[in-house]
Order: C-alpha cells, then sequence, then structure tokens
C-alpha cells in the first residue's frame, strides 16, 4: 500500500462543504484527516481567508501519478477554475500532493516538474504543516527535517499567528 498526505483548501463559495467533498471524495482511500484551520491568503492577499486542511490516504498499488490525477478529479468536482494569470489565486478547491510513500514506507522523491515530492513549498508554508501535525506529529520532511523544528523557523513562525485552529468546524458530513 502505497501513501500520501494530501493539503486541502478553499476559499471560494461553501468552503468547509468544499473540504468536505473532497473528503468524501476520497473515502475508500482515507486513513485520518486533520482539524480545520482558517489562515489568510498566501502568495497573493486579495481574496478570501481559506479553510485548509490536511489528510493521510492509502491505496493499493496507487503511484504518485495516480494521486495527483486524483486530487485534480476532486478540484474538477468542486468547480475549480485556474486563472493562469492568478496562480495563487482563489479556489473552490486546492488538492496539493505534499508527499508519497512508497509500500516499503519510503518517501517518494521527484523532480519532475508535473509532480515535484516532497511538494517544493510545503516546508515554507504554516498552512501545510500546522495540519499535518495533526496526523502524522514525529514526520519528517525530506531534506528539510523535522516538522516540529520547521514550525520555528523564520518563515513560517511569522505565520503561525495568523492561523487559526476552527474547532468548531468539523470534515465529518
Amino acid at each position: 500500500m502505497t501513501r500520501a498526505l494530501l493539503s486541502l483548501g478553499s476559499n471560494l463559495g461553501d468552503r468547509l462543504g468544499n473540504l468536505r467533498g473532497a473528503v468524501a471524495g476520497l473515502a475508500d482511500v482515507l486513513v485520518v484527516t486533520s482539524g480545520v484551520y482558517e489562515t489568510p491568503p498566501w502568495g497573493d492577499p486579495d481574496q478570501p481567508p481559506y479553510l485548509n486542511a490536511a489528510v493521510l490516504v492509502m491505496g493499493d498499488g496507487v503511484t504518485a501519478d495516480d494521486w495527483l490525477s486524483r486530487a485534480h478529479e476532486l478540484e474538477r468536482r468542486a468547480g475549480r477554475e485556474r486563472d493562469p494569470a492568478r496562480p495563487y489565486g482563489p479556489r473552490t478547491l486546492d488538492v496539493d500532493v505534499i508527499m508519497v510513500w512508497t509500500e516499503d514506507g519510503l518517501p517518494v522523491v521527484s523532480s519532475d516538474p508535473v509532480l515535484t515530492l516532497p511538494h517544493p513549498r510545503a516546508h515554507l508554508r504554516a498552512f501545510v504543516l500546522r495540519p499535518w501535525l495533526d496526523i502524522q506529529p514525529y514526520a519528517q520532511l525530506p531534506d528539510h527535517g523535522w516538522l516540529t523544528d520547521l514550525m520555528r523557523t523564520p518563515e513560517v513562525a511569522a505565520d503561525l499567528p495568523a492561523l487559526s485552529p476552527r474547532a468548531d468546524l468539523s470534515l465529518e458530513p
């Protein structure tokens, strides 16, 4: 069985409903979900705040490319429209493949521009790292170290005060 960590985000429409729709679309492979966090937009400040979460999924014989295809299908179902002029712009649903592990538990490392693994900017994003810690508190990001150490880097630590845990929201339908 391969495993993947997916990061979920939504800031258009029914944000929580979009995240729940993604989780429902992963029900056959879902292992665990993180809590929900409200975060300011990253990279393009002229947009509404996001709801973010992370999920761990597992599937028999599923490749990294398969996980990416599944992520794109979830985005398509949620009505995601990509605007090349705003790569960090608003979206109904964003599903990023952050990490993939082989059946032997080894991290998949890839420099393919279509799917770079681990995600090339995960170590800089509090909205990815904090939910990930909910489900894998002892995780390491290859070439970057322990998630707990990454949370203390200046780039991530600067974003943490604006990240709000939303214990009042659940990814359960």
